[in-house]
């Protein structure tokens, strides 16, 4: 019952733990609230030269990556999407060792390059037995920015052993570990966040096919040679983007 409980918390960490760290930095508080009607074109305006940019580079705009990211049952796990506030929580973490920035960047839930668009999901076992959770995001590049992407990942994993801090937090150890033979290529590893006197090792599995980088970030309290989410979940995450680009 406790582990259940505990679940909705661990699934989105280090988006939480990036809100955690930023509360105290002041924030300064807008004069007014802009008109309601300002607001929506604003956001239409943001979404066109959103869609513009995309088609450009071959990409996929926010509405149809959104379209795509499994939702709802998928192999043994519940795809939920994440709330807007804290998806940005975690935006711009920043290393305090320029070579660890991919690693930073995708523990607050985004890649070190900026993405076209993007959509994140939590991800719940359906099992109350199962105790691994974490979540996903999609990313939208260009294809030679997401193969940039996964690249420069990969030096990261291999120049960052003993970790890098961001926004206070420290990260202590970071370690290759086998990656899926799915999509064009993919990177996993794990790294260990130093929480309190609590250290939580936290599996990442991330995998590029065409322009979208799909990154999988697992945990397991009880046993972190399970914490990885199941390639069947991650499979049937790339099919959905094949089939979408034909």
């Amino acid at each position: 019952m406790r582990l259940r409980r505990a679940l909705p918390i661990l699934a989105v960490l280090p988006a939480l733990l990036a809100a955690t760290a930023c509360s105290n930095e002041s924030k300064e508080s807008p004069a007014g609230k802009p008109k309601a009607s300002a607001a929506q074109n604003a956001a239409q305006s943001a979404d066109e030269k959103e869609a513009a940019e995309a088609k450009r580079l071959g990409a996929f705009d926010g509405k149809a990556l959104e379209k795509i990211a499994i939702t709802g049952k998928t192999a043994g796990f519940n795809a939920k999407k994440i709330a807007k506030a804290e998806v940005e929580a975690g935006r711009g973490m920043q290393a305090d060792q320029k070579a660890c920035q991919p690693l930073a960047s995708l523990i607050g839930g985004f890649t070190h390059l900026p993405a076209v668009s993007t959509a994140h999901r939590s991800l719940q076992p359906g099992e109350a037995t199962n105790a691994t959770v974490g979540s996903m995001w999609l990313a939208s590049h260009s294809e030679d920015d997401a193969t940039r992407v996964m690249k420069e990942l990969r030096t990261a994993v291999t120049e960052c052993p003993k970790g890098f801090k961001t926004l206070g937090l420290t990260y202590g150890k970071v370690e290759s570990l086998p990656a899926p033979k799915l999509g064009d290529e993919a990177v996993g590893y794990r790294i260990t966040g130093d929480i309190g006197k609590q250290k939580v090792p936290m599996t990442y599995t991330v995998v590029r096919s065409g322009g979208v980088v799909a990154a999988f970030y697992g945990v397991n309290m009880l046993d972190q040679k399970q914490a990885a989410i199941p390639e069947a979940v991650v499979k049937a995450q790339l099919d959905r983007i094949a089939d979408a680009t034909g």
